[in-house]
């Protein structure tokens, strides 16, 4: 008799729980995932212009089987895993699934609401530190507080979490995306706050989409009156030539009168 080994296949992001039942915990929260994503999608499409990437904002991040499900998730505020295409087998995912994906997230970052206790865990199995560390291994872990307006990152080297300092500018480089990570104090979605943003290499902010079409509209407005202005000066000088014609002409007529000809002068 042969018996049939068994097998037991790992659920995938249709059969996994999308959410624990939790919501944001403040206002600000939706708006920095917006700002996060909306500034940083003309990057990402330079540097993967065949579009295989995606972006997680407070979306499930599966690492373990546990009962019930969604204990073994964690859900970052706001992630991008690169080389993974945007919609999984057609679908838009439900959650991100490491054993289905096998691919980690480049950057994991967690928007503080309470004392920071809980993304500073590094208890084993349960610490939400721990699991990024050890687990679902981010090449870096960023930890925003809007209150003391900072941003912590930590960069995966050799198995464990090293804190980065910042440079010059205050900010935190991310090579692989050519991007650099810092606090931008200003006005966004009706609110004036310290808030989590992108800059490029060499320090120019990454402009959301509106932003963008804002500084294109005053540099239309500007070339616009650059070439009014122009048109002025033109005008101007089209009339201060006009206007010495007819003064030329004025006194050839009265050197004519005086029984002179003009021609005569040149």
């Amino acid at each position: 008799m042969v018996i049939e080994p068994k097998t037991q296949a790992l659920p995938d992001h249709t059969q996994l729980p999308e959410s624990d039942g939790t919501f944001v915990k403040n206002f600000q929260e939706h708006p920095q995932s917006i700002l996060l994503t909306d500034s940083i999608q003309p990057r990402l499409q330079e540097i993967q212009p065949d579009g295989q990437y995606c972006i997680g904002q407070d979306c499930g991040i599966y690492w373990r089987m546990t009962d019930p499900p969604e204990r073994g998730a964690e859900a970052p505020d706001w992630f991008y895993v690169p080389n993974v295409p945007p919609t999984l087998n057609g679908e838009i995912r439900r959650s991100y699934v490491l054993w289905q994906e096998l691919i980690a997230p480049l950057i994991v970052l967690e928007f503080l609401s309470g004392n920071g206790e809980e993304e500073r865990d590094n208890t084993p199995y349960q610490g939400k530190f721990w699991i990024y560390e050890q687990v679902i291994r981010p090449a870096f872990y960023g930890i925003y507080e809007v209150k003391k307006a900072s941003v912590e990152v930590y960069r995966w080297v050799a198995g464990r979490y090293e804190r980065m300092s910042p440079n010059e500018r205050g900010h935190y480089p991310i090579a692989p995306m050519g991007v650099e990570l810092g606090i931008w104090r200003g006005y966004y979605l009706n609110a004036q706050l310290p808030w989590l943003r992108w800059w490029d290499e060499a320090g120019n902010l990454l402009l959301t989409g509106e932003e963008r079409a804002e500084a294109e509209r005053q540099r239309a407005e500007a070339e616009r009156q650059r070439a009014e202005a122009e048109r002025q000066r033109a005008e101007a000088e089209r009339q201060r030539a006009e206007t010495a014609q007819q003064e030329n002409a004025r006194l050839r007529e009265q050197l004519r009168a005086l029984g002179v000809d003009p021609n005569a002068l040149s």
